[in-house]
């Protein structure tokens, strides 16, 4: 059994009232580890520790900063097998997969901060002999909580422009998925990274989480989730006039016109609609095609689907690894009945594949394709998060966006179509605040991430994250002769 524990000023801690959560294994259903259930007494000592720090911390020059992050990439490097493993075990998702993109993209994320920060040089504006300084400065102690689908990869996103900016952070891993966030924890202690700078507190998000929110030393908050509970950050940290990042859910329409490369298409298709099992807020899950190839694309898309592989994570022949658990799986298939209910045909899927040897107990769920839903069917409304999708026919460009834009989220899209023009007029468009032409999960770091309307509030990546977690401050001087 492993016991996790808590990374606060710089130490390893078990939770002051010694309370703690079972944490899964999702390929076999077995509690492998105990993860804090933290109080507020815990989040106070993290804070303390922070406010000591900070000022040391802030002061550093940017490339002392970027150096310990570089430095602690270059750790997590070193033990990637370790980190991929801990990943698929926390999470069931291939391990393929965590040593091919989680893992490497969370260390792109420190790499990427660090690089960026060293790289901006102060604005100044003169005007006569006038000179406005500007000038970045971090906001001291704030939060970030990041979700469990993708655990290491988003939590780097987060806390690594926010250190690298000058800030102390309260970071809070999905309790779901503690492992990697505690194996980064003692990466942080080989690095030497000063105590205080970095605290990571585990726990349950509606007690812990809440807290951290509510505290009125953090100045401000990342958080990646569920709308839901963005939408009651959202509410709360107003009651402190709390800077707040809110990447929330998608319900992403791909678009596929007649005149797309269809093998490319159907390559890349795969992957955007059951990455993960489908546990990706960019996944797109709502699959429009024109009628002209509608019959074409379902019947090989469908062979594709079936023939995707469905097992133990740690198969290196495995698409489809586990589910995340037990409650996210009955979610699963709550949808997929209401589905049936409002009329859908469930062209594949829809069931709980039969997995041999010790990995019988898992949650696993296959991969499922259904039709003929109305548009406004709850399936076609809300994010489901798992490795379903649906399919429905559209006649020209005009009903194509109809379609794309009928549903309150507005993360991202993808479209399909060798006519350029086409794509940019139609990517203009569409409610989304990425939109990806020709391709899927393409990531220029530099570029803004977040979504629009139920989808998110703010963005992230590149200066745009600096900018976050940094005050604006313009020095004016008015210099006589």
């Amino acid at each position: 059994m492993i016991k996790i524990k808590n990374y606060i000023n710089g130490d390893l801690a078990l939770p002051t009232d010694n309370q703690c959560l079972d944490v899964f294994n999702p390929s076999n259903g077995e509690v492998y580890a105990k993860c804090p259930n933290s109080s507020i007494d815990d989040l106070e000592l993290a804070i303390e520790s922070s406010k000591k720090s900070f000022q040391k911390w802030s002061s550093l020059k940017q490339s002392e900063r970027s150096d310990f992050l570089f430095l602690i990439a270059d750790l997590i490097e070193k033990n990637i097998d370790d980190f991929a493993n801990a990943e698929s075990l926390d999470n069931g998702k291939p391990l393929t997969l965590s040593k091919s993109l989680d893992i490497p993209r969370s260390i792109k994320n420190l790499r990427f901060f660090a690089s960026l920060s060293n790289s901006i040089r102060p604005v100044s504006y003169r005007k006569e002999n006038v000179i406005s300084d500007i000038l970045k400065q971090p906001l001291g102690i704030v939060g970030t909580i990041s979700p469990w689908n993708l655990p290491l990869y988003l939590f780097t996103w987060k806390i690594a422009p926010a250190l690298v900016s000058g800030n102390c952070v309260i970071a809070k891993p999905s309790e779901i998925t503690p492992y990697t966030a505690y194996l980064f924890s003692k990466i942080c202690i080989e690095a030497e990274l000063p105590k205080g700078v970095l605290n990571i507190i585990h726990g349950d998000g509606k007690v812990i989480g809440r807290e951290i929110v509510k505290h009125d030393k953090i100045k401000a908050i990342s958080f990646t989730g569920g709308t839901k509970t963005g939408k009651e950050i959202a509410i709360q940290a107003s009651n402190n006039l709390k800077k707040i990042n809110l990447e929330m859910g998608g319900k992403n329409p791909v678009l596929i016109f007649d005149d797309c490369d269809y093998d490319k298409m159907m390559n890349s298709l795969l992957k955007s609609s059951f990455l993960n099992q489908g546990q990706i807020c960019l996944a797109g899950s709502r699959i429009y095609i024109q009628k002209t190839i509608y019959k074409k694309f379902r019947d090989e898309f469908i062979e594709r689907v079936k023939k995707l592989k469905v097992g133990d994570p740690f198969d290196k022949k495995t698409n489809q690894g586990a589910i995340v658990s037990s409650q996210h799986l009955e979610k699963i298939i709550m949808y997929v009945k209401k589905a049936v209910d409002e009329g859908g045909h469930i062209a594949t899927g829809g069931d709980i594949p039969d997995i041999p040897n010790e990995c019988c107990n898992g949650w696993y769920f296959s991969p499922t394709v259904i039709e003929n839903l109305p548009q406004n069917s709850i399936v076609n409304q809300e994010e489901i998060f798992g490795p379903v999708v649906t399919l429905a026919e559209f006649e020209d460009e005009k009903e194509a966006i109809q379609m794309a834009n009928n549903t309150n989220y507005g993360l991202a899209s993808i479209i399909w179509t060798k006519d350029i023009n086409r794509a940019h007029k139609l990517a203009e468009l569409i409610e989304s605040g990425l939109v990806w032409v020709n391709c899927w999960l393409e990531r220029d770091l530099r570029t803004p991430f977040g979504g629009i309307k139920n989808s998110g509030f703010g963005k992230e990546g590149g200066k745009y994250a600096l900018d976050f977690f940094t005050e604006s401050k313009n020095i004016c001087t008015k210099y006589y002769d």
